[in-house]
């Protein structure tokens, strides 16, 4: 559901206090910028996960007057979607902090050392980043259970709601047949809830 994905989004503190200062300044949460911008390109980009660990540094890019993302997506098929600006300051606030602007081969979405809340250079698997997504969702209290085309669901479902046209949606998400793309369509889910409600007894 959008709400939810927008609940979570918001959720996610990018600000923390240093551990051996409480009275310091707050600095940057490399993690909860790293998640963050994870969760958003799902939304804004319709990408599935795999394609978006895949991604380097290099993969948000200039072109035009705007920013894109260029998704690596199965059988090494390369797929450029315009950022939405919401996706873009994301991924800006995520890449200034974690002081990658210039490692444009390195992976974009990376593993933390051990409580020290720092990046390594290796990217996420899909399993840290479902862990990461259940753990976000959780303490956010989002209790619906959310699989690896919850968000991809979700963007497409939003876009469409806002008189979004069903082949633009397949074009942003690459799918091969129109058929594909309905499947990831969840307005008749808010419909069928509204008329549940109905039933007054």
């Amino acid at each position: 559901m959008p709400e939810e994905a927008h609940a979570l989004l918001e959720s996610i503190p990018i600000t923390k206090k240093p551990a051996n200062d409480p009275e310091a300044a707050d600095q940057p949460d490399l993690l909860g910028l790293r998640d963050r911008a994870l969760i958003a390109i799902m939304v804004y980009s319709f990408a599935g996960i795999g394609a978006v660990i895949q991604m380097k540094v290099g993969d948000y890019f200039v072109q035009g007057r705007r920013r894109w993302v260029r998704l690596h997506e199965k059988g090494g098929k390369d797929h450029d979607v315009p950022c939405h600006h919401s996706l873009d300051q994301r991924l800006h606030d995520y890449i200034e902090a974690a002081g990658v602007t210039d490692d444009i081969d390195g992976y974009l979405f990376r593993t933390a050392r051990r409580k020290t809340g720092q990046l390594t250079t290796n990217p996420l698997f899909q399993q840290d980043a479902h862990r990461i997504i259940r753990r976000r969702a959780k303490a956010a209290g989002i209790e619906t259970r959310i699989g690896n085309h919850t968000f991809r669901a979700t963007g497409i479902t939003a876009y469409l709601k806002n008189s979004g046209k069903l082949e633009v949606a397949q074009q942003i998400a690459n799918h091969e047949s129109p058929r594909t793309t309905k499947l990831y369509d969840r307005r008749q889910d808010e419909i069928s809830l509204d008329e549940i409600e109905r039933i007054t007894i």
